[in-house]
């Protein structure tokens, strides 16, 4: 038992592989947290340039009154206000809708 155990100690074949396969992974690791926060960066934008589409439409409507038989009616109008963060100095190339990032920002191509 003595030996069994003396020899299981001493034995270093796999030693060299497992080493490598712990530096692989770390390193696939990092490029994948890496690459998945520029995914998300990106997609964020993306929303956020919808939004703002969605967000600049001009949705005001009016129609005038009707004047029936026997009836009649004033007319409806609606105004679109501003937003909520909407504002008319938002700069090209910069995320819209108050949404912020930490890091530098990257250029779209």
């Amino acid at each position: 038992m003595k030996n069994t155990a003396k020899n299981l100690w001493n034995d270093e074949a796999g030693f060299v592989v497992s080493v490598e396969l712990v530096l692989v992974s770390t390193i696939a690791v990092l490029g994948l947290m890496t690459g998945l926060t520029a995914v998300r960066d990106g997609v964020v934008c993306e929303l956020s340039d919808t939004a703002g589409a969605v967000q600049d439409l001009n949705q005001s409507y009016s129609y005038n009154g009707v004047v029936g038989h026997s009836g009649a009616t004033a007319g409806s109008d609606f105004n679109d206000a501003l937003d909520f963060c909407d504002s008319t100095d938002d700069l090209s190339g910069r995320a819209d809708n108050c949404i912020t990032f930490d890091g530098a920002p990257v250029n779209e191509r």
